[in-house]
């Protein structure tokens, strides 16, 4: 066990060899290395296999014996200041670790058939990895300075990644917005940091805390500055989780590729917050007001996200706001205490959000087949329907994503919101009625998604598209574009043979199909084929995602099935095997006041008849608005009927006219932080551009012309005679005697 335990070390940087080789490859050897792309993706999936085998067998020997392994060396020593570097093997790490891996390795199977055709497939890739390497040094870091490197890093891979295609300006304003609203966060963190170590001297976690916990129950420490310490540190949590009011990133996050938003957005870097919150929640219970403010952040968020997920169009960001909204549950149960049932959501809401995103970049990629690449057409859930024919297995893996979402049993997220559901019961009545209420929200707008995606008749015909300029859907190139405009050809060739047919609109999910030559998806072979653009083969649009890509689904979907067995706590339920040990003796007291060791079968069902009823509720109300309308597209008697309902049927529509463009305008949230921070900003330079142009340049300025119009007069003065000189000196003497005259006389003057 020990010998195994001291290579723990190569979790975060074993992945790290990749994005180094792919960069030596392209400096030595650009031609090869861009010739065998493919190739690369290999050694991607395998280490960080190797890494998921690891870390799942660290797991397991810390469930079978609960042992806590931590390995630190001396990086720079002054004085008394000393900076250690190493890494923590415990529960918590294990879990993630896990997390990370899994999911990363499904995504990057994934990936090499979603990026084949981009160009920058190994720019990608390199990313991908580097990013990797840093979310798992993030998870296993010892102390803080050593998690805010990792955090900075993870950071700077997320800006790299959403802004993979940067030459579309919504693609690099989006990644720059992201890297801003995080700044704002992790510059609170940094501070949190230091005054921490100003206070105990350390920033090992095993110090941090115990020294921490002396200074409050001794009094030791102004109350104020450690609260606010404690509150830096919880803000660099709440922009990297998007939660409010640091949320705002993250929808325009989704303009990187969807592969990027299954990994960093749905189960690592959105969850490197809530890490953050787990490790550092001894601290935290330490100071009521900051628990009570996470669990106030997370209850806004909660309801937040869910009713800005109502009205979107775009597919991928409502499920980014599925996300916010479902990580605000997690932060929610950090703030009541209740680090079991939050570390469980966070893990099943991982795996059920990775399978959604991964089943909505099929839905993304069969799009962009048909429409070319726009994300406004590819991505718009108004211009799909109709696909459950065509695309079987990615509809019921889909399905099945949307249902534990909705917490529908026996499916894994249903397991861990319940738990938080029963636990808000016992913390608030007011947040546990916004909770289980926005729990309805969350089925609504999840099968809406679901019902405009799959369901009802196709809603976008090629006649359409045939008056714009198709532009090519496998991104823009770094390293050339002759690939990418050859492919761009022989879309539109197919494309102009099925618009030329009839000068009526032609659907493609009738019972006639048409046959398209040319096929530049063709992706049937095993990830690590290296292939060539020119290979043809003869198929119908739409079709299922070819098996690479529905490999990580179907797995996810396993996922989705049964890792919430991990969760169920009937009876045999051991409570230890989830707890921190390094830090048992602040958490367990806690734990057992909030969770229960064992539960018997009536209590469970008791509990969960509610959740599920309030889930089949949501479901329901979305069938009854979306369902009935696509099959009265065509007579309009559906929405006809609506319309002479009278007085009653107006008020209805304005409020949910008002309700609508609260949700489709983000709650005006953008605007306002445009307005007043964006605006104000602007504002304050400006002020600051004229205060410095008009007064300190224009004094520095004006000494300098003063001096210059001066030393001219004074030129001409000094001519080198001395009589002049008398002259001058003798006109000086007579003014001067003539104001101490006029001085002496006028205070005489008004004496008398």
């Amino acid at each position: 066990m020990e010998h195994i335990h001291q290579y723990s070390w190569i979790i975060p940087f074993l992945t790290l060899s990749v994005p180094m080789l792919i960069g030596w490859g392209l400096l030595l050897f650009p031609a090869a290395t861009k010739k065998f792309r493919r190739m690369w993706s290999f050694p991607s999936v395998l280490l960080l296999s190797i890494i998921m085998i690891f870390s799942t067998d660290l797991s397991i020997q810390q469930i079978n014996s609960s042992f806590i392994y931590q390995y630190v060396w001396s990086w720079t020593i002054n004085n008394d200041f000393s900076l250690e570097f190493g890494h923590l093997i415990d529960p918590l790490t294990s879990i993630l670790s896990i997390l990370i891996t899994t999911v990363g390795v499904l995504v990057l199977i994934y990936s090499d058939n979603y990026m084949f055709h981009d160009q920058s497939y190994l720019r990608f890739f390199a990313y991908m990895s580097f990013f990797n390497t840093s979310m798992l040094g993030l998870v296993t870091s010892s102390n803080l300075i050593q998690i805010y490197i990792f955090w900075e890093l993870v950071g700077m891979c997320s800006y790299l990644l959403i802004g993979f295609w940067f030459t579309r300006p919504i693609a690099s304003n989006a990644c720059q917005k992201a890297f801003v609203t995080n700044r704002v966060g992790d510059f609170g963190l940094l501070l949190g940091i230091l005054g921490l170590y100003w206070i105990t001297g350390s920033f090992d976690f095993r110090d941090l805390f115990e020294i921490f916990k002396n200074l409050i129950f001794n009094n030791e420490a102004n109350f104020l500055f450690l609260t606010l310490c404690a509150f830096l540190l919880f803000s660099g949590a709440i922009a990297k989780s998007a939660q409010f009011p640091l949320h705002v990133w993250l929808p325009d996050a989704m303009e990187g590729p969807t592969p990027i938003s299954a990994l960093i957005h749905a189960a690592t870097m959105v969850a490197a917050g809530i890490f953050l919150i787990a490790r550092l929640l001894p601290l935290f219970v330490l100071i009521p007001y900051i628990m009570n403010l996470i669990a106030l952040i997370g209850i806004i968020t909660v309801f937040l996200g869910a009713t800005l997920a109502l009205a979107q169009r775009d597919i991928k960001r409502s499920l980014a706001y599925s996300t916010m909204s479902q990580l605000g549950y997690t932060m929610l149960a950090l703030g009541m205490g209740s680090y079991r049932a939050a570390l469980f959501h966070l893990i099943t809401h991982a795996y059920s959000k990775a399978l959604l995103f991964l089943g909505a970049g099929s839905i993304i990629h069969l799009m962009e087949a048909i429409v070319g690449y726009s994300p406004d057409n590819s991505q718009n859930m108004v211009l799909m329907g109709g696909l459950t024919k065509h695309v079987p297995i990615t509809k019921t893996a889909f399905l099945l994503g949307t249902l534990s979402l909705c917490g529908i049993p026996p499916l894994a997220c249903f397991w861990s919101k319940d738990e938080i559901l029963n636990d808000i019961w016992l913390y608030s009545l007011s947040f546990a009625i916004i909770a289980w209420f926005t729990a309805g929200l969350t089925a609504f707008y999840m099968f809406r998604v679901y019902l405009l995606t799959f369901e009802g008749h196709f809603n976008v015909s090629f006649q359409n598209y045939s008056g714009k300029k198709n532009s090519s859907f496998y991104g823009i190139s770094l390293w050339g574009k002759e690939a990418s405009k050859m492919l761009k050809k022989k879309f539109r060739l197919c494309l102009l043979s099925v618009l030329t047919m009839n000068d009526e609109r032609v659907f493609f999910f009738r019972k006639k199909t048409y046959q398209i030559d040319g096929n530049v998806r063709n992706m049937t072979h095993p990830f690590i084929t290296i292939k060539s653009f020119d290979n043809k083969s003869t198929f119908s649009y739409p079709h299922e995602s070819d098996n690479t890509m529905l490999f990580p689904i179907l797995v996810l979907v396993l996922f989705t099935l049964f890792i919430g067995a991990i969760g169920i706590s009937f009876n045999q339920f051991n409570q230890e095997g989830m707890d921190l040990a390094i830090l048992s003796k602040l958490l367990t007291p806690l734990l057992n006041q909030n969770q229960k060791n064992s539960m018997d079968v009536y209590e469970f069902v008791t509990n969960a008849i509610f959740s599920v009823s309030i889930a089949y509720l949501g479901i329901f109300i979305a069938s009854y608005f979306y369902k009935p309308i696509y099959s009265s597209l065509q007579n309009f008697s559906f929405l006809n009927s609506l319309a002479k309902e009278g007085p009653k049927r107006i008020l209805w529509d304005k409020i949910i006219n008002v309700i609508y463009d609260w949700s489709y305008n983000r709650a005006y949230i953008d605007d306002f932080y445009a307005i007043f921070f964006t605006g104000g900003i602007r504002k304050l330079t400006q002020l600051t551009e004229f205060f410095d142009r008009r007064l300190i340049d224009g004094l520095t300025n004006g000494i300098g012309v003063t001096s210059f119009f001066v030393g001219e007069g004074i030129k001409y003065i000094g001519g080198g005679r001395i009589s002049s000189y008398l002259l001058f000196y003798s006109f000086y003497v007579l003014i001067f005697l003539l104001l101490v005259i006029y001085y002496f006389f006028y205070f005489d003057f008004f004496k008398s």
